[in-house]
């Protein structure tokens, strides 16, 4: 699926647009791939999207994160650290400056080991704590990786 997102006001869309941009990204392109994808309501709480295979007999929660930006690095908060179950995935998107939009689907217990280990990496470095954390996949292992939600 190529998607291209068209900036606004000198190539780059608000925070708020670049959030829904990639739920509705994420949504698109797993509906495309035959899953029924449902986006929640905005007061849900770490579920941005619920989804199931086409019989309904196995469904999945997706927490999405995505940046305006090329490249596979993403903001999260410190929650990520303790926020993860077994049928709980991040899909992290990069918006690409608006070329064809990439997606990394990662289970929620691999982003809650890179941060916490991450954030123990940056502590001990003699940083002062903070509440933001990081995560990477630079050598792009998660990109398109679909089926680990088994589905």
């Amino acid at each position: 699926m190529v998607v291209y997102i068209h900036a606004m006001k000198k190539g780059k869309l608000t925070p708020i647009l670049v959030g829904c941009a990639g739920e509705y990204l994420v949504a698109g392109e797993l509906s495309r791939r035959g899953y029924v994808a449902s986006i929640t309501l905005r007061n849900s709480k770490g579920v941005d999207i619920l989804v199931t295979n086409d019989k309904a007999t196995k469904t999945v929660a997706i927490q999405v994160k995505t940046h305006y930006g090329k490249g596979t690095e993403w903001v999260l908060g410190a929650k990520a650290e303790e926020y993860h179950a077994p049928k709980l995935f991040y899909v992290f998107v990069s918006l690409n400056n608006g070329e064809p939009a990439d997606f990394y689907i990662v289970p929620s217990r691999v982003v809650a080991d890179f941060t916490k280990k991450y954030n123990q990496e940056y502590l001990a470095r003699g940083r002062k704590p903070n509440k933001m954390r990081k995560f990477r996949d630079d050598q792009q292992r998660y990109l398109n990786a679909y089926s680990l939600m088994k589905l």
